[in-house]
């Protein structure tokens, strides 16, 4: 069976879906920023520090560590935010299935 489905409440589901991605966003660029503060200073003192690491981690390298960490803690945070409040609006709505 077809259900009736008013445009507003079309409009509200996509507002909600907008507002759900939009926090998602902002707490996955949180956790970026200090993901990347959290990863460079550790593999730039053992860049300078540790014989190894010295001999074998490249500019290119430590670079990549770091952004991979940053690339890692966004898509990780922004989809538990997104999963997270998309769960408390369906709760809210009382369209638990």
């Amino acid at each position: 069976m077809a259900k009736n489905v008013s445009l507003a409440s079309v409009d509200q589901k996509l507002a909600m879906a907008k507002r759900c991605s939009h926090e998602g966003v902002v707490a996955g660029a949180k956790a970026a920023v200090v993901a990347t503060v959290a990863t460079a200073i550790p593999t730039l003192a053992c860049g300078k520090m540790l014989p190894w690491a010295r001999a074998n981690l490249n500019p290119t390298a430590k670079a990549l560590i770091v952004s991979t960490a940053a690339g890692m803690a966004y898509f990780i945070v922004a989809d538990k935010t997104i999963l997270a409040t998309a769960r408390q609006n369906s709760f809210k709505q009382g369209n638990i299935n």
